[in-house]
């Protein structure tokens, strides 16, 4: 298995992964202009782009995934929920899917919170093992914060959605399981965002505050008593990443 991590613009995380034995790859929220990296590594991985995967529309930049998908032939992969949301085709992600690519199996888990649409990533290498290593969480789960709740309007209702997206689904992953995150610190995604660009569960259980907030109530009274200022352009950048 091959791995990368790209640190971007905008503080945002981009995630190139595969098999180098079998040729198959999958690149996760690409920046619109990065398409070319992805090409060149695919290139020099001697890989074929099967997959392209954006975690949610996003509302903090413009999203390269589906022209990397087209310069490619991969297929565009967004949660089945943005169905009636965006203008395009896409292949519709469900919770739990399997996705394999080669010796690497991703698995889909829907993480409604931060956004409807929301999903992480879980990888198996099964070369290594048959146990999840790590996990690609985009904007639900950050080193040290957790994504903002208030992008769809709905602020406490979002957040007590990302309360069980947290303690039913990702904390339920083994401590030693990896945490990959979609932002680090300086993004307006969230708020006390680490500046490094990963974590395991396990830390995150035991240094995330709010993570430590085991009453429903009074992590939504949290969450929603610290949200940082709106992304600049984001109506612009959301209606430009569902566009036809």
């Amino acid at each position: 298995m091959f791995f990368k991590q790209l640190a971007t613009e905008a503080a945002s995380l981009s995630y190139f992964l595969g098999c180098g034995t079998l040729g198959k790859s999958i690149a996760v929220d690409v920046l619109a202009g990065d398409e070319a990296w992805f090409i060149e590594e695919a290139q020099k991985a001697g890989v074929t782009i099967t997959h392209v995967i954006d975690t949610h529309v996003h509302a903090d930049h413009y999203s390269g995934g589906r022209k990397l998908a087209e310069m490619t032939g991969a297929q565009y992969c967004l949660h089945e929920s943005d169905k009636s949301l965006v203008k395009f085709a896409f292949h519709p992600l469900q919770d739990k899917e399997k996705i394999e690519v080669g010796n690497v199996v991703v698995q889909v888990i829907h993480t409604p919170g931060h956004t409807m649409d929301s999903i992480c990533l879980l990888v198996t290498d099964k070369r290594r093992g048959d146990e999840p290593w790590f996990v690609i969480t985009g904007d639900t789960l950050f080193v040290g914060s957790i994504g903002r709740p208030d992008l769809a309007g709905q602020e406490a209702t979002m957040a007590a959605m990302l309360f069980d997206t947290l303690h039913n689904k990702l904390l339920t992953l083994p401590d030693t399981t990896e945490i990959f995150p979609g932002h680090q610190a300086g993004s307006a995604c969230g708020a006390g965002i680490s500046g490094k660009p990963s974590s395991t569960i396990g830390f995150e259980k035991r240094f995330n505050s709010t993570l430590g907030i085991t009453d429903k109530h009074e992590f939504v009274a949290a969450l929603t008593s610290d949200i940082p200022p709106r992304p600049a352009d984001m109506d612009a950048m959301v209606a430009a990443n569902i566009a036809s």
